[in-house]
């Protein structure tokens, strides 16, 4: 499984309030251990990797996550506390069994 966050930067190159939020729960939480990969949708930056994901899933809402498993269609979650409950919570209780 693979677990992509992507974060916004406004147009005046400020760090968007939601994105910030939710990357401090992840960290408050140890929840950031199980992100592989943090890509930026810069306003400023129509090439820039993040909008390049949002345009692909056409996902107009930041932060979001993009769950890759393998052999089934990738899982979009714009809402942070339904990737914990349907993802994260799994992972963490995988990552006790593993330990």
């Amino acid at each position: 499984m693979k677990i992509t966050l992507v974060k916004k930067i406004l147009a005046d190159g400020s760090p968007c309030a939601k994105c910030r939020d939710v990357q401090q729960k992840l960290e408050e939480n140890d929840q950031l251990r199980f992100i592989d990969q943090t890509l930026i949708a810069d306003m400023r930056d129509e090439q820039s990797s993040g909008l390049q994901l949002a345009r692909k899933y056409n996902v107009e809402r930041a932060p979001f996550f993009v769950v890759e498993e393998e052999g089934r269609e990738p899982q979009i979650y714009t809402v942070y506390f339904k990737l914990v409950k349907d993802v994260l919570q799994k992972k963490a209780e995988e990552s006790k069994l593993a330990s």
